[in-house]
């Protein structure tokens, strides 16, 4: 059977504690925590998931341009890769199998070198933070991005050729219905492509709100999941319209959001998947 978690990034500047309460009164298993490993204290998420009856489902990765694994710059690609080597320790200490990993900056839309040129250092960065989360028994999931936050992986065939390129029994993928409806000629079908490789799922509707205010057909999504026996988290990441989704980061306009949004998701997907 499958668990239920909300990424905590969305929730934007607002206490840790008052997140995790959010959830565990709204019957969620688990929290996904954001990629901050400076900021988030492992030992304090670790006391207020004991204390709500929750766990740490996944970290998700937050890519902004000085963590960009394809980036011109060699310092910055450096930086990206132990970046995701320190979301790895962070979820290492918290128990956590999962880190999302974006290959190129969110809101990066075009190259800065020669396409192949990039690929080969997300290929290389990949790789060298994949056999660092291999000695600490960690997965890296790729997460492909819609077109109008990245042009490098933007489909799930896309995802699985970097996958299979990095060739590491513990880099494998995630599929965001958001992205994929956008990008995806059938959901259903991408993810029973992704069977064997498949580590993750984010769910949010086609408008990227809660599932069952687009027009996304989750049914279908939820069948392919139990076609391919899918038993891990799936993980609410909604959001309010906005150009940038790292506003939530800050908090923007999305605080009326918070507690409806989080409480219309485990409904409606509960009732799908039962």
């Amino acid at each position: 059977m499958v668990k239920y978690s909300v990424s905590s990034w969305i929730y934007g500047d607002e206490p840790m504690e008052q997140s995790i309460e959010r959830l565990s009164k709204c019957g969620y298993d688990g929290i996904e925590i954001y990629g901050e490993p400076q900021k988030v204290s492992a030992k304090e998420i670790w006391r207020l998931s004991k204390r709500y009856g929750l766990e740490a489902s996944s970290i998700c990765g937050i890519y902004t341009k000085d963590r960009d694994l394809v980036s011109s710059s060699e310092k910055t690609r450096n930086n990206a890769i132990n970046y995701v080597k320190d979301c790895t320790k962070m979820a290492h200490e918290l128990g956590v199998s999962v880190v999302i990993v974006v290959p190129s900056a969110v809101n990066k839309v075009k190259p800065e070198v020669a396409p192949d040129q990039e690929w080969k250092w997300a290929v290389e960065g990949v790789r060298e933070a994949g056999r660092y989360a291999m000695n600490l028994g960690v997965s890296l999931a790729i997460e492909a991005l819609n077109r109008y936050e990245t042009y490098l992986v933007n489909r799930i065939g896309q995802a699985m050729e970097l996958v299979e390129d990095v060739a590491l029994d513990n880099v494998g993928l995630m599929v965001d219905c958001f992205h994929m409806s956008i990008e995806d000629e059938s959901l259903a079908n991408a993810i029973i492509a992704a069977k064997k490789k498949l580590l993750h799922v984010h769910i949010a509707d086609s408008n990227r709100q809660t599932p069952g205010r687009g027009h996304t057909d989750f049914q279908s999504v939820v069948s392919a999941l139990k076609q391919i026996g899918y038993s891990r988290y799936l993980t609410m990441e909604f959001l309010p319209p906005s150009a940038d989704p790292y506003a939530a980061l800050k908090g923007a306009r999305t605080r009326e959001f918070y507690d409806l949004y989080t409480k219309e998701s485990i409904e409606y997907m509960k009732r799908i998947w039962q």
